[in-house]
């Protein structure tokens, strides 16, 4: 499980292992209490949500937008 950044205890990451075939390009966030996944392309959408408040996701949001091409490069160099 790589991961990619941690940002005010939330931990962006991706699975070793993300099905077969490969999933779309995402990414998971998870802190103590919750978990969600973003797709990255063609745009970044909320993929699964469980446990975040829609303020936390709000934040998620701007820190995966901010980060994306940090994200598809990780993928990219990982899966690729």
């Amino acid at each position: 499980m790589p991961v990619i950044l941690r940002f005010n205890g939330y931990r962006f990451f991706f699975y070793s292992n993300e099905g077969n075939p490969l999933e779309p390009m995402h990414i998971h966030v998870r802190n103590a209490e919750a978990e969600a996944k973003f797709w990255l392309q063609p745009e970044i959408q909320l993929a699964r949500n469980d446990g975040f408040s829609a303020r936390d996701l709000k934040e998620l949001f701007d820190v995966v937008e901010q980060n994306q091409v940090l994200f598809m490069e990780a993928w990219n160099e990982y899966f690729g």
